[in-house]
This record gives structure tokens, sequence and C-alpha cells, in this order.
């Protein structure tokens, strides 16, 4: 399917928050893919900061970072996870960007001197990010963070209910999701939630087209008519959306239950052909079968809140996926490290993963000096390998000042702030006095893998691109003396100036990273890092 104007499909959800939205639209993307379509997905996240980058982990989950830079929300990884298509920093908008898009140009005169408003200024500048940088892509999936009835997704509302008059009901489609609770006291599922979350979205102009229902268990057909009558929908335009084992078995569950024909059939696009849903049938054929079973330990201060580690989560799975192996998550806070040994006594694996902040370094750096005496398989990402540095620093060469400037003054800076960014423009020099948001380096680099390592093995590549995000970076000047005692950093940026990977000559698997690999690890196309750790962890519990 060609055509100038692209479908638009709208997604809100309602009752309550956490319905899984943004794993809806990317299963449903997928079976479009699956078809033959080339979709396109986009998040509008109604919190009035311009980005997740400054938002904590206990408010927003992981800040997901894209190939051009961007930091956004989490759920645009699910998208890329699901579909294989790269996003970008024109797929996510927040309301504070599109309020400072608007204040920008209302101090430089560009409205002449009109009085700035929700309608038209606001809305259109929502109209025109769903809009814009569209090139050939058959289905725009536009997912509306938030919960219908917050008065901070109101704009949003409105703005796609003037784009549904403005490109026609033939172009857009809108998909609600919903919640049935089940009282166990009346044993039957509840509709008034539903009901009264659709009239809500009426009474904003906006009759919604379909009705994803998350449930329990089966809805009966008289529920399920009932729905449709009191919502205004047809019966069959009421999609059951059941609870699964795992993440992967959405698509099946969405084609099984009709989702995509459901959607064709509004748009009067007949397509004969069943989606080719193999890859998923076959990867949750693996996760029902696993040949092993490895503990797998992560260090974290933000163990309590899983969303913080969304992409790292996924990554491991999708290595244990290749390796026929199951995956067991050992949640270990970094903040209350008391006896090491205890801690990682049943661990095969260990994982230090990104992060800021001197709060919890030093439960990390007690964990990063266990897998390596111990001989246990460890991945360090970008905060994981600054700590592995500081802790080689100072049990093996004796620098037991070593540290980070990013944690105070120190007198023996093996970690210090990144001053230079490549943009565009050319070399930015920043200080420790700079902005946090958005001063990072961020997105996809360049790095430069030797030959005569470990990771190279792993990568068989020589030149590979992965996404960073981060401010500091391995002193440079000290790389002779830790490859004389046995540290190699095997990978470096193309100037030869940035140290990117690391690995310990006289250790099995130790290898860390300054970059992120869990944000291009997909459940078809696992990550080569974390398909060499699983498989390196697996080698250690034979060993136990």
């Amino acid at each position: 399917m060609k055509n100038s104007t692209p479908k638009f499909i709208f997604i809100t959800g309602g009752v309550v928050s956490s319905l899984g939205k943004g794993l809806a639209s990317a299963s449903l993307a997928s079976l479009f893919i699956s078809r033959g379509f080339k979709v396109r997905l986009r998040k509008l996240d109604p919190y009035l900061n311009v980005d997740p980058g400054t938002m904590s982990p206990y408010q927003h989950g992981e800040c997901f970072v894209t190939d051009d830079g961007a930091e956004t929300d989490l759920d645009l990884g699910h998208y890329e996870r699901f579909t294989g298509v790269n996003s970008r920093k024109s797929d996510n908008v927040t309301t504070g960007k599109i309020y400072s898009q608007v204040l920008k140009k209302e101090r430089r005169g560009d409205y002449l001197g009109a009085t700035i408003q929700v309608i038209p200024h606001v809305t259109d500048a929502i109209k025109k990010f769903i809009i814009s940088d569209i090139s050939d892509e058959d289905f725009m999936f536009c997912e509306i963070g938030g919960t219908v009835g917050d008065i901070e997704s109101l704009p949003f509302i409105e703005a796609i209910r003037q784009l549904r008059n403005e490109l026609g009901k033939e172009n857009t489609c809108f998909v609600h999701v919903t919640l049935l609770p089940f009282i166990n006291a009346a044993k039957e599922l509840k509709t008034k939630p539903t009901q009264h979350s659709v009239k809500e979205l009426q009474g904003m102009g906006i009759q919604p087209d379909i009705l994803l229902c998350r449930t329990e268990m089966n809805i009966p057909e008289d529920q399920k008519k009932k729905i449709a009558q009191f919502c205004n929908v047809k019966e069959q335009a009421v999609i059951e959306a059941i609870d699964v084992n795992s993440i992967y078995e959405v698509p099946i569950a969405y084609n099984n239950a009709g989702f995509d024909k459901e959607i064709l059939d509004y748009f009067s696009l007949y397509d004969e052909k069943s989606p080719d849903l193999s890859v998923w049938k076959k990867i949750i054929s693996i996760q029902k079968s696993s040949e092993g079973e490895v503990n797998i330990g992560i260090v974290g201060k933000y163990t309590s809140i899983i969303d913080s580690y969304k992409s790292l989560i996924e990554a491991i799975t999708h290595g244990g996926i290749a390796n026929k192996t199951k995956i067991n998550l050992v949640w270990i806070d970094s903040e209350n490290i008391d006896n090491v040994s205890n801690c990682f006594k049943d661990v095969h694996g260990i994982i230090v993963p990104g992060g800021f902040g001197e709060r919890g370094s030093d439960g990390k750096i007690l964990a990063i000096n266990y897998a390596r005496l111990n001989k246990i398989p460890f991945l360090g990402i970008c905060l994981g390998m600054q700590l592995a540095v500081i802790e080689f620093a100072r049990n093996v060469m004796n620098y037991k000042n070593a540290s980070s400037t990013e944690f105070g003054p120190t007198k023996f800076p093996v970690i210090s702030l990144l001053t230079e960014w490549q943009t565009q423009k050319g070399k930015e020099k920043r200080d420790i006095l700079s902005e946090y948001g958005g001063t990072m380096r961020l997105g996809s680099y360049e790095c430069h893998l030797k030959q005569n390592s470990k990771i190279f093995d792993i990568y068989n590549n020589e030149i590979i691109h992965e996404r960073h995000r981060h401010r500091y970076e391995v002193n440079l000047d000290l790389c002779d003396k830790f490859d004389e005692a046995g540290m190699f950093f095997a990978g470096m940026s193309p100037d030869n100036i940035l140290p990117e990977t690391l690995e310990l000559n006289d250790h099995p698997w130790f290898i860390a990273v300054q970059f992120h690999p869990e944000l291009k690890s997909r459940p078809f196309q696992p990550h080569p890092l974390f398909v060499s750790f699983i498989n390196a962890s697996l080698n250690q519990s034979r060993l136990l």
C-alpha cells in the first residue's frame, strides 16, 4: 500500500495507568510489518519536562536513547524491539518541548503580537509534530501518554480530534485501551470503568473506533455486546487483550483476537494473506523449552523499580533466547551489600548497569571486585565500566585514592568529565556547570575494536556503532599503565581519544563498555555481547 497520506492510528488509554499502551502499539505495528506494510511509531508525552533525560528512574523508568541522540520515553524501546524500526528525535515529544517551541516563537515575534493560547497555538504545534518527518510510511502509530481525563493530556486529545476532521475519517483511527477488572466476590468482569472512560473521551469530542480491553480472562460474548452497545462501537471492534506469560506472545495474541484485521477492515484494506508470525512463535517455543538455566545478578540502586532497567532486562532475555537458556534475574541493591559472598553465592554472571552519581557506587565496586577475583562473568555498562576502572586502579594498581570527578574532588581522577562534544557545528566545549539536560555524549558513535581482543571475537567486526549516554570518560593518559597491569582497552573512538571498551587478560569473561548495548538488542536479533555473556554465565553455572 502506497499513498500520499499515511493512515494514522491514535492510541489512548483509560481507567488506570500502566495498561501497556506502548506494548500494544509496538505489537500491533509488528503485525502490520509482518503483512508487508511500512510503519512508524510516535509517543506524545503530557508531562512538562522537555525530555526524560533529567527525570529520576523512580519517576519515569529508564531513559531510552535513539541513534540520533534523543533522550526519550521507554516506550520507544518497545517500538524498536518489536518492529526493528529505529526511532528518531521526531518520534517523541512532550508538553514541555511543545511549550518551549511555542514560547520561543512568541519571543521572536513570529505570532505578530497575537495572544498565545492553547487553542490554536499549542494544538497547532502538536499537529505539526504528528504529521512532520514522514516519508513513505503506510501507517503512523501515535501513542498519547497518560490516562484520558488527566488535565495534562487535554491539548493532545484536542489536537488529534482536530486531525480527524482535517485528515478525514478514512485516514484516522482511534484505538482506546481500557481495563476490564475482575471482581472476585461477584465472579465477573466489570464493564462500567470502560464505559465511563469512553464517555470521558466522547466528552472531548472523540468517539473511539476500536476498544482494546485488558483483561485477566476471556470476555464473555454478552459482555462484549454490552460494551459495544454502551460505548457505541461495533461488537467485533471490542478486542480482547488477555494477559499472557511473555510480552513476546502479545503479537500472536492480538492476531488471534483479530486486532490487526479489524483495523484493516476499518480502513477498507482487505489483506487476504496472513501475517508471518513464525519469528514470534519460534521465540515463544524457545522460552517454553529452555535447555539451561542461569542466575544473573544485576547490581544497581534503582532495583525496586525494574522499569529503570527495562532495555537491559529485555537484552538479557534476548541473550537467553539465543542460548536457549532460562534467565533468573537476581536484583541486588548496591546500597545494601553487607556480605558480598552471601549476595553472589548463587549468581552465575554479574552486571553493573549504567547510572549516575556516587550513591551506591561502593556496593557496585564490591560486586566488581568479587566478579574479578572469583572469575565470574562480568559485564559493566557505562558507569559500570568507569567503576571497573576505579576498582582495578585501587585494588590491583594500588592507587587507593583513585576515583571519579563525578563523585567530587579527587587526588587521582581515573575518570573525569568529558569536556569536548563533537556536534554538527564542530567541537563544543562544556564544563561541570553546564546544563545537564542534553549535554551528554548522546546517540550512536563509531568505535574501533582491536583484533587481538575478546570483544572483537564477539562482534566479529573491527568497526561497530553503539549508542552512548554519558558525561564522564576514562582518563586516556592512564591507559598505558592499565594495559601494563592487565586491563586492556580494546575499543577506542576513531580518533583514538576516548576508551570505549575494556577487558581483563587473565579473566574468562570480564568486559565493560562505555556505551549501552542493551538499547540495540532485539528478540529476533539478540545483541552479541549479551549472547556471549549469557553463554559464559551458562558455562559458569556448570562449574558450580
